[in-house]
């Protein structure tokens, strides 16, 4: 019924300028404001939270929204761009595609298909002006195939901002009080726990200034239906088997092999030739010493 009220009310209002316009006045004026009314119907019809305005209120407004939407792709780019006609911006995108299966077919002994299924989504944080929130939640709504799930919060904030107001006349206060103290080591240190104390309250205000400006909105969309990509790659098993074995090169590789097997051979021969020698002569005077006993043995006898 109140919003009904506010319709019915704009529009008596555009009639009466109608009939009081000034001579210069074209209808192209008129058509405008109709049109800018029609968007402001359009926002309040999206939900009544995103554009509530109560008098001696204020609000931090937010949003979540959980959709399925044709192509993820094509929504996000839309979404950005509209968000920074509206006076806002991105504060993360988060664009991925979650693979089904990946299979490869192979086609020729060269050539192979790589077969990707897929889902694409991303999740989304915006900033928008709040006096603008209805306008973007129309704008995001448009780009919808299923809504899964939209939730929008006001959060009254006129109390917490009162109290701050306070906050900052008592710390202005001590502030004063202290200056009126004489100079010491607790002095010192009072000013400095109060100057803290005034710098976080003034943060806090500075936040909450920026959220009571700025609605924050959550997004996230994927597509319903898993796609289907098709890349043209080389068929690697066909490769495989092509090199797995080599006669002519392995031959070769093993006739080299041998021929170094031989040199290190010679080599280790070459580095032991202390024990060689040593062998030689030991061996030597052993079969010397053999002939000489059995002609003794036989002179003997």
């Amino acid at each position: 019924m109140k919003t009904t009220y506010i319709r019915l009310s704009l529009a008596g209002a555009l009639l009466l300028g109608i009939c009081s316009c000034k001579k210069g006045e074209t209808t192209a004026d008129y058509e405008a404001a109709a049109s800018k009314d029609s968007a402001m119907a359009v926002s309040d019809s999206i939900s009544s939270v995103a554009t509530m305005k109560v008098k001696d209120k204020q609000f931090i407004k937010t949003a979540d929204i959980n959709m399925e939407v044709k192509d993820v792709y094509d929504a996000t780019i839309s979404i950005e761009k509209s968000v920074q006609e509206l006076g806002g911006f991105v504060t993360h995108s988060d664009l991925k595609s979650n693979i089904v299966s990946e299979n490869t077919y192979n086609t020729s002994d060269e050539e192979a298909v790589l077969v990707k299924k897929y889902q694409s989504e991303n999740t989304m944080q915006v900033r928008v002006p709040t006096a603008r929130l209805g306008e973007l939640l129309t704008l995001v709504n448009n780009k919808k195939l299923f809504l899964n799930s939209r939730t929008i919060n006001a959060e009254d904030v006129t109390s917490g901002i009162k109290y701050a107001e306070m906050e900052g006349k008592r710390i202005k206060k001590t502030s004063e009080n202290i200056d009126k103290l004489k100079t010491n080591k607790d002095k010192v240190n009072m000013s400095d726990r109060n100057m803290a104390e005034d710098n976080l309250q003034q943060m806090a205000n500075m936040d909450v200034t920026d959220q009571l400006k700025y609605s924050t909105v959550d997004i996230y969309i994927k597509e319903p239906k898993v796609r289907i990509a098709t890349i043209a790659v080389t068929n690697t098993e066909s490769i495989d088997d092509k090199y797995t074995f080599d006669f002519l090169y392995s031959l070769k590789s093993a006739f080299v092999e041998g021929f170094y097997l031989i040199q290190k051979i010679i080599v280790g021969m070459v580095a032991i030739w202390p024990f060689i020698v040593t062998g030689t002569v030991i061996i030597y005077f052993v079969r010397r010493r053999k002939p000489a006993k059995k002609q003794q043995q036989a002179t003997e006898i």
